[in-house]
């Protein structure tokens, strides 16, 4: 067959069914984003003015790309099959930055203005981290062990996704423990729902119902809903510059989030890219993970502050026999879906009360799955890695005052708190490593928790020079007792098999 014959086309009508599962999977996105920040405070100059524009722009310059490369392998291996991959903001990244980065940076500042600037300048540095992962993404993942990593990203779902949203259900209790039904039975009793409408929609729409004829809400925010309808220009900004100064220098808490989720944002591409490869579209990762960083820069020189990546769903669409129709018209619906307002209008019609339940079960999947990923002998070093952000959590409520008021309950939690994902990490590392008795890469991650305290990375209010003294001085000491057993040899108690669970069902 003459390859360059093959007519790979602009669209056709399997492009149909991918784009509706795309855009609601990016829809609900963009609309949990915009609810979340307007329930945090921002303005809605700031969300639909400039995050939702940002958003779009970096979902419009991926779409078009990965429609481009898909017409490119199409031409190379003479197929008229191949699927454009799927993608958009990262949703377990987007509750990070969510509750990981906005309000913390929104608690600690005080500022909507300044928050979002923080909050760019984060995208902005992961958007860079990611296009250097690229090229050392194998290495890193290779060398930071999974149960750390997921384990500290569960110490945020856990405190302020799951937590913070279960605290808002409850604050409205008839309309949030019904909806907290629906997703219980439809998502994770995967039970059906009536029309076969997705539970989560089907929960959106019951509790946005509810809280309307209960007077919850106002139907004032209807016509206030449809009053967002209007045009919003997307305005190029230099913001992420200056959130990026103060990462460096005052949110060096917030800063400690980037590095872990960026590369978990990586290594997400990696796996999804590859899942599509074995169903024969064989994409570039590489590529990949550098146009997602690309993707995301770009977004925040137009206000966003969310990090993209390929989607999961790119396997969906092959399976669709999606083209790279799909692709273009999603990015484009999204670029005039930001434009014109209907997000905003689609956002301040919904209330939170209807919203919150589905992040509480986005939340506890994200801790369920950082257990499910590793093996049961490692669910001691997931649960480790979870415990700083208790203290991140208690420590950003209170602000600056948090020194004082929690000094009665324990001198540790502010420390603790600061710098939490790093903290995380590293404990979650070394429980990993003394687990496989490798001593050597315990040791090696007590020095690097010793350098992160040594320079304010973590332990520390800001970056300085011996910024912690204390912990400095355990951490060497850690790395000195690991090293002790490293080159002296240690004695293996009689223990229960921990490849698999302690406790089996019987059957019968």
């Amino acid at each position: 067959m003459n390859k360059s014959a093959v007519q790979y086309p602009w669209f056709k009508r399997e492009d149909m069914d991918g784009f509706f599962a795309l855009f609601q999977n990016n829809l609900a996105d963009f609309v949990i984003i915009a609810v979340s920040m307007l329930g945090m405070g921002f303005p809605k100059e700031i969300v639909f003015g400039k995050v939702i524009p940002g958003a779009a722009i970096a979902v419009l310059v991926g779409n078009l790309y990965y429609a481009y490369t898909a017409n490119r392998l199409a031409k190379k291996e003479g197929r008229a099959d191949v699927t454009a991959l799927a993608y958009g903001i990262s949703t377990p990244v987007m509750f990070v930055f969510l509750f990981g980065v906005l309000l913390p940076a929104k608690t600690l500042v005080d500022d909507p203005d300044l928050a979002w600037k923080i909050a760019v300048g984060a995208c902005l540095i992961s958007g860079l981290i990611e296009i250097l992962v690229s090229f050392i993404g194998n290495w890193v993942h290779r060398h930071i062990p999974r149960a750390a990593m997921l384990g500290a990203l569960a110490g945020i779902a856990l405190a302020f996704i799951a937590g913070e949203m279960l605290f808002k259900t409850f604050e409205i209790p008839i309309v949030g423990l019904v909806v907290l039904a629906i997703v219980i039975v439809g998502i994770i009793g995967k039970i059906a729902m009536p029309f076969n409408i997705p539970a989560s929609l089907f929960a959106i729409i019951i509790g946005t119902i509810l809280a309307y004829a209960l007077g919850q809400s106002s139907f004032a925010q209807v016509s206030e809903g449809l009053g967002d309808l209007g045009f919003y220009p997307f305005i190029p900004t230099i913001a992420a510059f200056e959130g990026a100064a103060l990462l460096f220098t005052t949110m060096t808490a917030v800063l400690a989030v980037l590095v872990p989720i960026t590369i978990y944002n990586a290594v997400e591409t990696m796996n999804n890219v590859e899942a599509v490869g074995t169903l024969g579209d064989k994409y570039d990762v590489r590529e990949c993970m550098a146009v997602d960083g690309v993707g995301t820069v770009l977004g925040t020189f137009f206000g966003g502050a969310f990090p993209t990546t390929v989607y999961m769903a790119s396997v969906g669409s092959k399976w669709m026999g999606a083209g790279r129709g799909y692709s273009i018209l999603n990015g484009i619906v999204y670029v005039f879906a930001a434009m014109f307002g209907l997000i905003a209008a689609i956002s301040s019609i919904i209330p939170i009360s209807a919203i919150a339940p589905i992040l509480v079960f986005v939340g506890i999947s994200m801790i369920a799955t950082a257990f499910q990923a590793n093996q049961v002998k490692y669910f001691m070093a997931v649960a480790i890695a979870m415990l700083p952000y208790f203290a991140n959590y208690i420590m950003t409520r209170f602000n600056s005052d948090a020194g004082e008021v929690v000094s009665g309950v324990s001198e540790a939690i502010v420390p603790l708190g600061q710098g939490a994902m790093f903290s995380g990490i590293i404990l979650g590392a070394i429980t990993v490593y003394v687990i496989d008795h490798e001593f050597k890469k315990a040791a090696v991650f007590s020095i690097v928790g010793f350098i992160l305290s040594f320079f304010g990375i973590m332990h520390a209010p800001e970056m300085s020079i011996n910024a912690a003294p204390a912990y400095e001085i355990g951490y060497l000491l850690m790395a000195a007792y690991f090293a002790y057993y490293a080159y002296k040899g240690v004695r293996v108690m009689s223990e229960p098999g921990m490849d698999e669970p302690i406790v089996e069902e019987k059957s019968g």
